[in-house]
């Protein structure tokens, strides 16, 4: 299938070829679906925190002295935040009357009506007069500059930019873009014992000096009135994560040149990222979920919350595995193990047989993992992945975050579950990533490999298919120590469009 050219371009890239032939086998074989067992739910599965818990949290994580680090996934575009100004803009510069266009899309229609109340309004007004439009009483023809204007390079370019680099929310002090949102989190919740705050940003290579001047600008008046200093790291999504695209017939798909063609691998490619990063706990959460500083005590006091629970069920896991390494007959550190690890939703029914040796090698092996505190909000009818209790590849049933493409919504039994789930998955994470001697994990030993995807996606009007690696949240870290724990809602505001910035969340 593969030349020795084609092999060489591999490695040129950075890749192997030798994974690239997995790859190829994997088109063929397909991935396995997923089997569900159960929702997690409340109680079981997922852990509701009363206001006792919620306070012995907070206070063990303010204790907590170990390195702490934000890591915040913003490399994607904001194209489809902006799809239907698109096409209202393609429909007035083809002539159609405003009127008809926010009749067909009345998104757009409470765009232009509510456009004072967007953070970005101000530096549109500026750019609009400039251009000698004022607005208010708009005309069909202005209404189509103005969208160019939002979305174009001779105006904010919107469309163009990561949402990382849109304004979100407007304060007395100026607007903030989301960037800016996540260091004022930081500093919030995730200062260090020397008032260092960290945070890792993966953007893409075109807008690495965006990303860097916008912190730059931002970051002072945050370090003066939190008392910190922020330190922002950036990664880009490495090339040689990249998945080969094949033709449907499964053979390697080529462009018009002849060279093989390679597609970004989703984000399940960012767990080299996170990899790479040497903290000893990391808090994940996208760019797009932030909220102005009036409703972020609530975020704040959750984030410790699962960022004490972790210190906690880490701290017992430690002391297990370091008793049983001092002495592995240790009995109360052997019930003490299994006591942990049937909290941690373990199944212990297949240990009667076992001797104490052979327990403790157990409890040795399902402690010994990286651990993650998953915050659960209810669904509200969300698309994406929820908490499941699903089959892993050592073939024991676990906690697990399952995305619909992973299930065989065909099967009946499979879907009823699916559908049955109560709450979903709003990435909002706390990882710890170092075992008990204090040596970091490598990551890359806990995901499941068969938990990928193919989709189908076209290129220069063919179509291909596409895999996706196992996504960060999901197969990436299956075989990670996992707890599930209810969050409210309203820690939960993503911009998925620029109409979501209207809702009173982001005002």
């Amino acid at each position: 299938m593969m030349s020795s050219k084609d092999k060489e371009e591999i490695e040129a890239l950075g890749g192997d070829p030798s994974a690239i032939e997995y790859q190829l086998k994997q088109f063929e074989s397909g991935f396995p679906f997923l089997e569900l067992k159960a929702p997690a739910t409340v109680p079981s599965g997922i852990m509701r925190v009363d206001d006792a818990q919620k306070a012995y949290f907070v206070e063990k994580y303010e204790r907590y002295s170990g390195k702490r680090v934000k890591f915040v996934p913003a490399s994607g575009a904001a194209t489809r935040m902006f799809k239907s100004l698109y096409e209202a803009k393609d429909r007035l510069e083809k002539g159609e009357a405003k009127e008809s266009v926010f009749e067909r899309l009345k998104d757009v229609r409470q765009v232009f009506d509510s456009l004072e109340k967007f953070a970005f309004y101000p530096e549109l007004k500026e750019i609009c007069a400039f251009k000698g439009i004022l607005l208010s009483n708009l005309s069909s023809a202005d209404c189509a500059v103005v969208l160019s204007l939002i979305l174009g390079e001779g105006g904010l370019n919107y469309g163009n930019l990561p949402k990382g680099l849109v304004k979100f929310h407007t304060y007395a002090s100026g607007a903030r873009k989301a960037v800016a949102e996540h260091l004022v989190e930081g500093a919030e919740y995730a200062k260090n014992g020397d008032s260092s705050v960290l945070i890792h940003f993966t953007v893409s290579p075109n807008h690495l000096e965006g990303f860097k001047a916008e912190v730059a600008k931002s970051k002072e008046a945050i370090e003066k009135v939190y008392g910190v200093s922020i330190s922002a790291e950036y990664s880009i999504q490495k090339p040689s994560t990249d998945t080969i695209a094949v033709n449907l017939d499964n053979t390697p798909f080529r462009d018009n040149n002849g060279k093989l063609v390679f597609r970004p691998a989703g984000h399940g490619a960012l767990l080299e990222n996170l990899n790479d990063i040497t903290g000893d706990i990391i808090f994940i959460k996208n760019i797009d979920n932030v909220v102005p500083d009036s409703l972020k005590p609530i975020t704040i006091e959750y984030k410790k919350v699962l960022g004490g629970l972790l210190v906690d069920v880490q701290g017992k896991a430690f002391a297990v595995l370091q008793a049983l390494d001092a002495n592995a007959s240790d009995e109360k550190a052997l019930t003490d193990g299994l006591s942990l690890i049937e909290r941690l939703g373990g199944d212990l029914s297949k240990l009667d047989i076992l001797n104490g040796t052979a327990k403790a090698d157990y409890v040795k092996k399902f402690l010994n993992k990286p651990i993650r505190i998953c915050g659960m909000v209810k669904n509200q009818g969300e698309p994406g992945g929820g908490p499941f209790v699903a089959l892993n590849s050592d073939g024991d049933y676990s906690l697990q975050i399952v995305e619909s493409s992973q299930i065989d919504l065909k099967n009946p039994d499979q879907k009823a579950v699916f559908d049955s789930s109560t709450h979903f998955n709003p990435v909002d994470l706390v990882c710890g990533v170092k075992n008990y001697k204090g040596e970091k994990f490598d990551l890359r030993d806990f995901r499941d490999p068969k938990t990928g995807f193919i989709s189908i996606k076209s290129k220069d009007g063919r179509e291909l298919k596409a895999m996706e690696l196992p996504g960060l949240w999901n197969g990436a870290m299956s075989n990670w120590i996992t707890l599930f724990v209810e969050v409210p809602l309203i820690t939960f505001n993503p911009v998925k469009s620029i109409n979501d910035l209207l809702r009173v969340e982001h005002q």
